[in-house]
């Protein structure tokens, strides 16, 4: 549908041309190997570094740089997380389980799936925390939203012990991470106050991750052109009459769900009709 739209507005489209320079004197000047393209006005939606084999590039920093407009540093975002060597050793061969939890970090939450993987955490809580993550700071997981573990044991004549506590967290995570889990964090005694603190932890287990899938795995590039550097209304620079950027290259991130599809279209629609 696209190309048949661009067919009728007499757009050419250029595959396979890699641009190896650009200019500005009274005219942008964009210059290719083997062809030079002229023209009043230049429309940057290189989009950002994720998945560098589908050919993602730093060309529109580069040219942002170039033009002296500032970038916010660029970090992969919506991206799975690594264990540290410790917690891997832990929880790797749980690989592929999935639990809902709350994930909180920098003063942001989401509460969704979280899957374990070989390597770390991902799903979607993870994926959205990990936009707001920076090392080396903690991410609190929620275990059990809503449901309080330990409940059964206000009955003075319910049994408090492991067999009894395991079976409680069995009904709000998958077997195997329950277990794994209150084997590595039962509590330190039956009192009121040592559970008290058991269901602290449970709903506020903090992980370290060592680092990042990185660009290969994000589905996004966090950072960017500066917004304050464009013209909200049209993604023009505000330097640079004629100069726009739109989509993923400006530093604008939005959750999962189309966000950032919905992100791409709606700057370039107001860079479009500016044009």
């Amino acid at each position: 549908m696209l190309e048949a739209e661009c067919q009728q507005a007499g757009v050419s489209i250029f595959l396979n041309t890699k641009i190896q320079e650009v200019e500005r004197a009274r005219e942008f000047v964009v210059r290719a190997a083997d062809a030079v393209f002229r023209a009043p006005a230049l429309v940057v939606a290189t989009g950002g570094l994720s998945i560098p084999k589908i050919g993602a590039t730093s060309l529109g920093y580069d040219l942002a740089r170039q033009f002296g407009l500032a970038i916010r540093e660029p970090w992969p975002g919506l991206v799975p997380l690594l264990l540290s060597a410790e917690d891997g050793s832990r929880y790797r061969d749980l690989a592929g389980v999935s639990a809902e939890v709350i994930a909180s970090c920098g003063g942001q939450q989401f509460r969704e799936k979280m899957l374990i993987t070989h390597r770390g955490m991902s799903g979607p809580a993870i994926l959205q925390i990990s936009s707001y993550w920076k090392k080396p700071q903690p991410i609190l997981i929620d275990l059990a939203p809503g449901h309080e573990v330990a409940a059964a044991f206000h009955d003075p004549n319910s049994p408090r012990n492991l067999s009894a506590l395991r079976a409680e967290m069995r009904k709000v995570l998958p077997h195997r991470l329950a277990d794994r889990w209150l084997d590595l964090h039962s509590p330190t005694a039956w009192t009121n106050h040592a559970l008290a603190g058991f269901e602290e932890q449970v709903h506020a287990w903090a992980i370290s991750p060592a680092g990042t899938e990185g660009y290969e795995k994000a589905e996004v590039t966090g950072g960017g052109v500066d917004t304050d550097e464009l013209w909200a209304q049209t993604m023009e620079s505000r330097k640079i009459p004629g100069l726009f950027f739109i989509g993923e290259v400006v530093d604008v991130t939005g959750h999962l769900g189309g966000f950032n599809f919905q992100w791409a279209w709606a700057s370039g629609a107001a860079a479009g009709r500016t044009l």
